[in-house]
C-alpha cells in the first residue's frame, strides 16, 4: 500500500478511497504548491555537510504495516549514522495526526530495511519555513499499525464510503468530486 494512503485515510477514508479506488485526483492551487515543493526536493540531489548525509527520493518498505514508497529526504547523523525521516509540507501543521502519521510509517520502513533504531523524524512545512522534530513514541508507533489495516480494507473493499461533512472539507481538492454536502443526506427516490 502507498505510504501516502495512511494520511489520506486518517484524513478522510473517502478521500483516501476516492484516490486509491476510484482513480480520481483534482489538483487546487494548495496541491499544486505542494507538487511544485515535492518536484524541487525530489530532483534535489543527495547533499553531503560536516557529521550529515542527506539523501532524497530514497525507496521504503515495510512489511510490517505493509506499506512502500519514498521518503522526501532521510539524513544520516553521526557514527554510527543514524537515519532521521525529513517529510515535507505545503501548509501547516494538521490535527489529528495526519503528519505524523505517514512520518512514522517511514521510519518504521527505516528501522525494518536497516536494522537500526529511529527515534524521531522532522516535519517542514513551507508555509511557515520551519521544522518540526517528531518523536515517534509508543503512542505515535501504534498509529500506522492501526490505519494501514482500516486502509487496506478500505482499498480491498472497492467500496467508497459515504461522505461525512467534517472541517477539512472546505480545503479538500476533492470537494467537488466528493460533494460531501449533497450526498450526505440522498434525496427521495419516489417509486
Amino acid at each position: 500500500m502507498p505510504l501516502p494512503a495512511l494520511r489520506y485515510h486518517l484524513f478522510c477514508p473517502r478521500q483516501c478511497a476516492l484516490i486509491h479506488v476510484e482513480g480520481l485526483w483534482a489538483e487546487d492551487a494548495a496541491t499544486a504548491q505542494g507538487r511544485l515543493l515535492h518536484e524541487r526536493v525530489d530532483a534535489g540531489v543527495g547533499e553531503r555537510r560536516p557529521g550529515v548525509r542527506v539523501e532524497r527520493g530514497l525507496a521504503l518498505r515495510s512489511f510490517a504495516p505493509g506499506v512502500a514508497g519514498r521518503a522526501d529526504a532521510v539524513e544520516f547523523r553521526g557514527r554510527p549514522a543514524r537515519p532521521l525521516p525529513l517529510e515535507y509540507k505545503n501548509g501547516l501543521p494538521k490535527s489529528r495526526r495526519v503528519d505524523e502519521v505517514q512520518l512514522c510509517a517511514q521510519g518504521m520502513c527505516l528501522e525494518e530495511m536497516l536494522g537500526v533504531e529511529v527515534p524521531e523524524g522532522a516535519l517542514f512545512y513551507a508555509r511557515t519555513r520551519r521544522r518540526e522534530t517528531v518523536v515517534l513514541d509508543a503512542p505515535l508507533r501504534a498509529l500506522p499499525a492501526a490505519v494501514a489495516a482500516q486502509t487496506r480494507a478500505t482499498l480491498t473493499s472497492g467500496r467508497t464510503p459515504p461522505p461525512v461533512r467534517m472541517p477539512g472539507c472546505r480545503r479538500c481538492s476533492l470537494q467537488d468530486l466528493c460533494h460531501p454536502a449533497r450526498l450526505e443526506r440522498p434525496p427521495a427516490v419516489a417509486g
